[in-house]
């Protein structure tokens, strides 16, 4: 059940509720590190699941709401996994009562890069590790059960792992030692030897690590 108390600390869309035009998509193409609001409890280790996103599209930097961009399969594939309980339209912002249930559920968003781009291959190297370090040292503080990358080539890149496999990672070879990680292939410009995830797929990954998530919680109950 959703507090009615909840209050968002996150910020309302910069365009107040209206769709993006070519000129604003435009004017969020700037370096600016923190272009999203990330969706994170106040307390540390209330996630079950920690998903992140390479970087903020420009669509989704217009309105402050990860995953916005009409079209996206991000919000249908978590609906049909059965984490939301109706399909979220995050296209002009991120409602508050949106927002509450995915906190409510143990779920998390933020992004290994916080610049905004019209592709994450406009992303360098330097960027991703410099990101990847960041994602680590502030897991110290979120402590989620399990964490599910969306992006296996910048998660290669960004650990120097040029070998990582999709789905559950070995984190005893990286610095991603913690929580359990997953990762899979970005849905929206795979690499040509990369699978093409459609929605069904991609629910299926959630309920996957989402089983994870509650076999961690019982493990963390029984020690």
């Amino acid at each position: 059940m959703i507090e009615e108390s909840f209050i968002s600390s996150r910020r309302p869309s910069p365009l107040g509720g209206r769709k993006p035009t070519k000129d604003d998509l435009a004017e969020f193409a700037t370096d600016n590190p923190d272009a999203i609001d990330d969706v994170l409890p106040v307390r540390s280790g209330e996630l079950s699941m920690l998903i992140v996103g390479i970087n903020p599209g420009l669509w989704t930097a217009a309105v402050n709401a990860p995953f916005a961009r009409p079209g996206n399969r991000f919000w249908p594939s978590l609906h049909q996994a059965g984490l939301t309980d109706h399909l979220v339209d995050a296209s002009l912002g991120l409602a508050v009562e949106d927002e509450a249930q995915l906190l409510a559920r143990g779920i998390g968003i933020t992004n290994l890069v916080g610049r905004a781009t019209a592709r994450a291959d406009e992303l360098d190297k330097k960027e991703l590790r410099e990101g990847a370090a960041r994602l680590v040292r502030r897991l110290d503080d979120i402590r989620p059960k399990v964490v599910a990358v969306a992006g296996i080539t910048s998660f290669r890149i960004g650990y120097s792992l040029p070998k990582a496999h999709l789905g559950e990672q070995d984190t005893r070879l990286s610095s991603m030692a913690g929580p359990r990680v997953s990762t899979f292939t970005s849905y929206l410009s795979p690499a040509a030897s990369m699978p093409i995830y459609q929605v069904p797929d991609l629910a299926r990954i959630w309920r996957d690590v989402w089983r994870a998530s509650r076999t961690e919680a019982a493990a963390l109950m029984r020690s």
